[in-house]
């Protein structure tokens, strides 16, 4: 039966990740539990674990003649090959009956729609659910309930509730990401392993040095964070506003599943039937004696810093898949002559109903003379980022009429954030509710976003971190009023022409320069504040001034904006210029530079360079041989692996991925384009 606390339901939540370990969790003190099937999950890697489809049945039924709950993981990002495979796993779980079923991808809500299902939805953490209109927003789709981004605190969590009346899922036990939800394309772009398709080679857990104004600081794990431990502050979290407290586990084993379910079990019951007299740390000494990294309240209470960062059995796990130990950063692919030509072929096979004769340049500029030096070169839009890195400063309305004076034919956006707050949206409502401003459209980059905005008179442009995937995600979005959207940054070349081929509306994609992999609240600068340096050494390849992450393969610059958030970003530069000419005929609209990082002469130079290329389609192989990288030199991202929308399985191709990045051993070993000045990650 479930639990409840002055009228309000307080549901414990337990991971199970075989039938095995549930027919134990089930018997234990929780109220519900959640599990994957055999496929579209995010819990892929380990051979033998999820459920099969009979054990879905039954597992439904033993939960709900206990008097329990049953909810299935369907929140992997879907490409097109698994759009049938989804319906047809739907159908399945209608007739299953789990309690819900827990989403990701958008397309999975336009499936259920399609097939008129009755299927109650939570939201995925991996929907990095963060502020009132995005809640609001799922509520008009009917999603019952939301998992709240990792990194909200419980006064968010409280006022929410207050403000939508929506059920909140909270973790409070387990291992935490410091990145935010479906924001890591680390894993995706050098290793062809998607975060937000289960298969994520955990890059945030390698061993880095800082570096810093020609200074090297002590860090080890820099990005590694302890685990989640809310056991002491049950209270906090009944009165924040939390439904279910989520434990973090699906690939545990069943003891140490079973001893935290009966251990917070025990605390919630103690609170409801005591909670003057409740004891906070009954169990913290078994919890802790048994602790699989260190312990931490992350985000709960505010932004952890430097106590949050792991040092305990970190650069010793195991790829589940595999048995190989992985602990540090390996070799990633290198931009070659083959892999260009298997490239070409495929996309020479592709075609799209939204191409155009000649595609346009887009830039995303960190600050006006940026934007001005894309301008002069031929840029056919220009975003002003919502993110801006310092020591730049958010832009000016004054700069807005400055480059709408100047832009000419060229269309000019204000982007938001990508982590919007509510005073976040206070502002922007503010700048696009009052006089008209001289732009062409909003970038936005939530579902919040779309829905406050939408009805501001501004086209709507979709962000890449979005993550549209497939062709029912892309319509999901044009249905809400987008005009064109950005293809997710993590796609692989047999997903990427896919979409390409199916978009029901005109597709951006990013093509050239060192976009952000990860997009974190925590502070990396923090350690280079705190810590009195351990030696000297200049980065290679950007200024002194700014904060790379070091490993024996390269540096990954690290930039703060101006709201304090972290973007760590490639070492090398993405370049698709090779590939402009196949690009162009498979479709795609709008080839978007990320031009933040970069000096106004060399994006100057970058933006140019395209735009020949894109007039004059068969000059690109010569442009790209008189291109010098401006970093560690260039690499193909996602497009580097296959993925799997031929196959119609969940990244089909990323198997020899795993292989290669698990053995360290490069998996193109044709000659490369370009002298390799770096093999960093």
């Amino acid at each position: 039966m479930a639990r409840y606390f002055n009228g309000k339901e307080v549901e414990l939540l337990a991971p199970v990740g075989t039938f095995e370990i549930f027919k134990e969790v089930i018997k234990a003190n929780c109220d519900a539990v959640y599990f994957g099937g055999p496929s579209l999950n995010m819990r892929l890697m380990r051979k033998g674990y999820n459920f099969t489809l009979e054990e879905i049945t039954e597992a439904v039924k033993i939960a709900h003649s206990l008097g329990k709950k049953a909810y299935v993981t369907v929140n992997n990002l879907l490409n097109e090959g698994e759009i049938e495979e989804a319906a047809t796993y739907l159908r399945f779980l209608e007739e299953a009956a789990p309690d819900a079923i827990i989403v990701q991808d958008f397309a999975v809500l336009a499936l259920i729609k399609q097939l008129d299902l009755k299927i109650p939805v939570h939201s995925s953490v991996m929907m990095n659910v963060h502020n009132v209109e995005m809640v609001k927003a799922l509520q008009e789709m009917g999603v019952t309930r939301v998992v709240t981004s990792r990194e909200m605190d419980l006064h968010t969590t409280r006022y929410l509730q207050a403000a939508t009346g929506m059920e909140l899922e909270y973790f409070i036990h387990g291992d935490m990401c410091s990145v935010h939800g479906a924001n890591c394309y680390f894993s995706s772009l050098v290793f062809g392993m998607s975060s937000n398709r289960g298969k994520c080679l955990k890059p945030c857990r390698w061993d880095y040095r800082i570096k810093k104004d020609g200074n090297v600081y002590p860090s080890e794990y820099p990005l590694a964070v302890k685990d989640m431990f809310m056991y002491e502050h049950i209270p906090e979290l009944i009165h924040g506003g939390i439904t279910s407290f989520k434990i973090e586990g699906r690939m545990r084993d069943k003891e140490f599943v079973v001893m935290l379910v009966n251990a917070y079990g025990d605390a919630i019951d103690r609170y409801i039937n005591d909670p003057a007299g409740f004891e906070r740390s009954k169990d913290t000494e078994l919890l802790y004696q048994n602790r699989k990294r260190d312990f931490s309240t992350a985000y709960a209470f505010g932004r952890p810093g430097l106590s949050n960062i792991n040092k305990r059995y970190e650069g010793t796990g195991k790829f589940y898949s595999t048995g190989k130990v992985f602990s540090t950063p390996t070799e990633e692919r290198e931009l070659g002559v083959k892999r260009l030509d298997e490239i070409q072929g495929e996309l020479s096979g592709a075609g799209n109903k939204n191409a155009v004769a000649v595609p346009e340049i887009s830039v995303h500029v960190n600050n006006l003379k940026q934007a001005k030096a894309a301008l002069e070169a031929g840029a056919d839009h220009i975003y002003l980022s919502g993110d801006v890195f310092e020591p730049d400063r958010p832009f000016t309305k004054a700069e807005i009429l400055e480059l709408a004076a100047v832009k000419g034919t060229a269309k000019l956006y204000v982007c938001v954030p990508r982590m919007m707050t509510e005073l976040q949206f206070d502002i922007y409502d503010a700048l696009l509710s009052g006089e008209r401003l001289p732009i062409d459209g909003v970038m936005v980059t939530d579902l919040g976003a779309v829905r406050k905005f939408a009805g501001k008179g501004y086209p709507l442009v979709g962000d890449f971190n979005l993550n549209v995937y497939n062709r029912l995600s892309a319509g999901f979005y044009k249905e809400l009023g987008l005009e064109r959207m950005t293809a997710s940054l993590e796609l692989p070349l047999l997903d990427f022409t896919a979409l390409l081929a199916n978009s029901p509306s005109p597709l951006e994609a990013i093509v050239h320069g060192s976009p952000a992999l990860m997009y974190m609240e925590h502070d990396l600068h923090e350690n280079a504040e705190v810590f009195e340096p351990i030696g000297e050494e200049d980065n290679h390849f950007v200024d002194n001034s700014v904060l790379v992450l070091m490993t024996d393969k390269g540096e990954n610059p690290v930039y703060r904006d101006a709201y304090g958030r972290n973007h760590l970003t490639l070492a090398k530069e993405l370049c698709l210029l090779p590939l402009v000419k196949e690009l162009k005929e498979a479709g795609l609209s709008v080839f978007r530079i990320e031009g933040a990082t970069y000096k106004p002469e060399q994006l100057r130079q970058i933006v140019a360079t395209y735009k020949t290329a894109l007039n004059e389609p068969e000059t690109a192989v010569e442009l790209f041989a008189g291109l010098a990288p401006v970093y560690a030199g260039y690499t193909l991202g996602a497009l580097q692996f296959d993925g799997g929308a031929a196959a119609g399985v969940g990244g089909a191709g990323a198997g020899s991925a795993e292989e290669d990045a698990a053995t360290g051993e490069p998996a193109d070993k044709d000659s490369s384009l370009q002298a390799p000045v770096s093999t960093g990650v």
